[in-house]
């Protein structure tokens, strides 16, 4: 079989959509199970121009993703986020000023983030996560309880409210 870049990009595509792969050595082997055996240079080359990274699944495992797929763009239903966030919880909300500091499982505050973006709380100016904290920029009149209130219905938790 001759090998073709094109064809080989779009083979790493399907089998990164298809399979969870947490080593570059595990999609080596199933690329040449394909008939597609390339090194490890390439493929690594080959992962930089698909911009695939890694990010965490469901079981806050590291494995290869398309840009498309990245967990907090795979979920459909948000409600399926929330359902997922009443397992893990915030960990704690505190407030500074017109600011709100959330802490969360490790690689959480993206996904958690996203929610509150989605939510389109009127006191909330704006988000930025980091890997397990979120500061929420409030409006300058909001009351933290109502906010409390608010993101208790996004992220329930013992700790909030």
């Amino acid at each position: 079989m001759r090998q073709d870049k094109g064809t080989r990009l779009e083979v790493i595509k399907l089998i990164i959509s298809s399979q969870e792969f947490t080593k570059q050595d595990d999609l080596l082997r199933e690329l040449a199970k394909a008939g597609f055996p390339t090194t490890q240079a390439t493929l690594s080359r080959d992962l930089h121009q698909l911009r695939i990274t890694k990010g965490h699944n469901e079981h806050g495992e590291l494995v290869f993703m398309l840009p498309e797929q990245r967990r907090y763009q795979r979920v459909s239903d948000t409600h399926l986020t929330v359902q997922r966030m009443n397992q893990l919880g915030a960990l704690s909300v505190k407030f500074s000023g017109n600011i709100a500091v959330v802490r969360t499982p490790p690689g959480h505050a993206a996904h958690v983030a996203y929610d509150i973006d989605n939510a389109h709380i009127d006191e909330v100016l704006g988000t930025v996560a980091g890997d397990d904290t979120i500061f929420i920029v409030l409006d300058e009149e909001a009351e933290r309880p109502q906010v409390l209130n608010k993101l208790a219905e996004i992220i329930p938790s013992n700790n909030i409210a």
